[in-house]
């Protein structure tokens, strides 16, 4: 079985806000860049849709370190909550809703499909690859348009 090397990171300008994921695959050596965006999301969002996709990139089944700086998204699977709360009907285990599920549906069928050992990196801390990714993430983000946030009108009858 193969040995892949993922690196991923999100980023939200705003939360929610304009958002990018990014992602770098490492393999015998070489190395492949992905990154992609919502106008609209959370980082929460991107930090799983850059596992997401980086595992979908691959075409067959491997056998994978993935690293971020997601406790979110490493937490989850590495504690047991993600599958706790599939199991629940994408409930907590204090019964609120468990956020973004159809992600974690996404992401639980691609580790199911891949033997994936999550290892988590404190973000900003100069780790090469987390720097990499959240460069494209950034990237990504900021290639959106800002909202264009409009002036109050004038009320006629407000009193000066």
């Amino acid at each position: 079985m193969k040995h892949v090397e993922i690196y991923t990171d999100g980023a939200c300008r705003g939360n929610p806000g304009r958002g990018g994921w990014g992602a770098v695959l490492v393999y015998r050596g070489v190395e492949r860049e992905l990154s992609g965006g919502e106008p609209q999301t959370t980082n929460n969002r991107m930090e799983l849709t850059a596992a997401i996709e980086a595992l979908a990139a691959l075409k067959e089944p491997c056998r994978v370190t993935l690293t971020s700086d997601s406790k979110y998204l490493v937490d989850a699977i590495t504690q047991g909550w993600a599958k706790s709360w599939q199991a629940k009907g994408w409930k907590k285990a204090d019964r609120s809703p468990a956020l973004n599920p159809d992600l974690w549906e996404r992401l639980l069928a691609l580790l199911d499909t891949h033997e994936v050992e999550l290892v988590w990196v404190k973000g900003h801390d100069g780790h090469p690859y987390n720097e990499r990714c959240d460069k494209l993430a950034t990237a990504f983000a900021d290639s959106f348009p800002e909202p264009v946030v409009e002036a109050p009108t004038p009320d006629e009858n407000a009193q000066i």
